[in-house]
């Protein structure tokens, strides 16, 4: 039987960004140096099969540190964590490597920055997830402040509109923020912003890559994790982009076919923590049904690469 005939447009960039891919080598670097069991505290990053897979490398994922033995490393997720757990591992004498990513460390900064300054933080990010929880846990309680939506603004309480500053969550919607954004310096005029936008590139390229291809597919399939925030920043980015049919899936198993019968064109991108070994898994499965004619829309470059700690650095 003749396969229908079926447009792929592939976005670039899309998968792994530079601090998933750091986060990753910390694990397998700390499991080399070190041997298993090496402790993760929380999923090294928002993903299944890459959790799955250092797992079996001999990586024990835990939801808080005091599930780690004091006896062996543990490593801290690409999200970040609340000052007080590195200063509790300090204080069990235990060997810890941080894998915060980079570009939500900065975050971090800009917070501590902003506290010296005298000024009460609102951070614009979803309550619960590890990147927010992290972020909020760098100060004192009640010095951060969480808003979620734009109608959230109005009803947040600050204890001095003039003494105010705001910072993000790295991987939301750019649009969405850029609305909670309007809305708090429309509310507190002298709010100050970060120098640079606290998003960060690879979520926002990975969106734009999104919207260039939304209008031209039928229907759109984001290779991600249900718990991964920018995965899911992305499902919205596209069918906010004018896509008809946009779909969250793990692995190429999850396809919703039903859902897919009589499109000629699909949009295939991948969240910043999902590898490409999975993007292909989704495209064999897609070819074992139709005729594909493949194109890469790219829409911008990286070359971004975060060094690993110092302590695990191998020789040249």
């Amino acid at each position: 039987m003749t396969k229908p005939p079926l447009k792929v447009i592939l976005a670039a960039p899309r998968g792994f960004c530079a601090g998933v891919d750091r986060a990753i080598k910390i694990v397998e670097l700390a499991i080399e140096k070190w041997g298993a069991p090496v402790y993760v505290r929380h999923e090294i990053v928002h993903n299944k099969y890459v959790v799955d897979d250092l797992r079996a490398k001999g990586a024990v994922f835990v939801e808080e540190l005091e599930d780690c033995p004091d006896d062996r490393p543990v490593i801290f997720s690409a999200h970040g964590v609340p000052k007080a757990v590195p200063a509790e591992a300090a204080r069990r004498e235990m060997v810890f490597v941080d894998a915060t990513c980079p570009l939500v460390s900065k975050v971090h900064i800009e917070a501590e920055r902003h506290h010296a300054a005298g000024l009460q933080i609102i951070m614009i990010g979803h309550e619960g997830h590890p990147e927010t929880v992290g972020t909020m846990g760098q100060l004192p309680e009640g010095e951060v402040l969480l808003v979620e939506t734009e109608a959230d603004v109005g009803g947040v309480a600050v204890r001095d509109a003039a003494k105010l500053a705001f910072v993000t969550q790295t991987a939301l919607s750019v649009d969405d923020t850029a609305g909670i954004v309007a809305a708090l310096q429309a509310r507190f005029p002298e709010i100050v912003g970060p120098h640079k936008e606290d998003i960060c590139y690879a979520t926002t390229n990975r969106q734009e890559a999104v919207k260039a291809m939304a209008g031209r597919v039928e229907a759109m399939l984001v290779v991600g994790a249900p718990n991964s925030s920018n995965s899911q920043r992305l499902v919205e980015v596209g069918s906010n982009a004018g896509c008809g049919y946009s779909q969250l899936v793990q692995r190429a198993e999850n396809i919703d076919w039903r859902a897919l019968e009589g499109i000629r064109s699909i949009g295939i991108t991948a969240g910043a923590s999902a590898p490409e070994l999975l993007v292909q898994e989704v495209i064999d499965a897609l070819g074992a049904r139709y005729a594909l004619e493949i194109e890469v829309l790219e829409t911008a470059k990286e070359n971004i690469e975060f060094k690993v700690p110092r302590v695990l650095r191998m020789p040249a």
